[in-house]
């Protein structure tokens, strides 16, 4: 196989993956636009990569509290460094609706985010990923626990 058509096959494996790994995967730019929406944020919000990109990620999701937010992405973009918010602190980041309604026993999906600084060649940030982890589960886990343990010291 030559270089050019491995490199090509490659970057296809990629993309397949950036698709439909079980993890929402969304790029903003600085004005907090939608430059790359994944299979899992298509599947979780109903709305397709067309009808994000380029859309501003604020007017799309009112639930997401714009000046928290934008202090978390800030950081980001100046320290060039990464941020993390746990289900713990804020339950979710976009407000989906829970896909185990049997075994999630919550209407709402808890959610762990990452934001990633994006790098340019010359070592900028201009663009961060967001990594959304669905915390359901665990988030279930802890709230029976916690309410297992405030049973005994009754």
């Amino acid at each position: 196989m030559t270089t050019s058509i491995q490199e090509d096959t490659e970057f296809h494996w990629l993309m397949a993956i950036l698709q439909t790994i079980d993890v929402g995967l969304v790029v903003l730019d600085r004005e907090y636009n939608i430059k790359l929406w994944n299979g899992f944020m298509e599947n979780h919000s109903g709305l397709r990569p067309d009808e994000t990109k380029g859309e501003n990620l604020f007017k799309l999701f009112s639930e997401i509290d714009k000046e928290w937010f934008e202090r978390k992405a800030e950081a980001v973009f100046l320290l060039n460094t990464p941020a993390f918010t746990i289900h713990e602190q804020r339950p979710y980041l976009f407000k989906f609706f829970n896909n185990r309604p049997i075994t999630g026993r919550t209407d709402t999906m808890y959610q762990n985010a990452t934001i990633l600084p994006l790098n340019n060649s010359d070592g900028t940030t201009d663009h961060i990923c967001l990594i959304i982890y669905d915390a359901t589960n665990a988030a279930m886990h802890k709230l029976a626990l916690d309410r297992c343990q405030s049973n005994m010291k009754d």
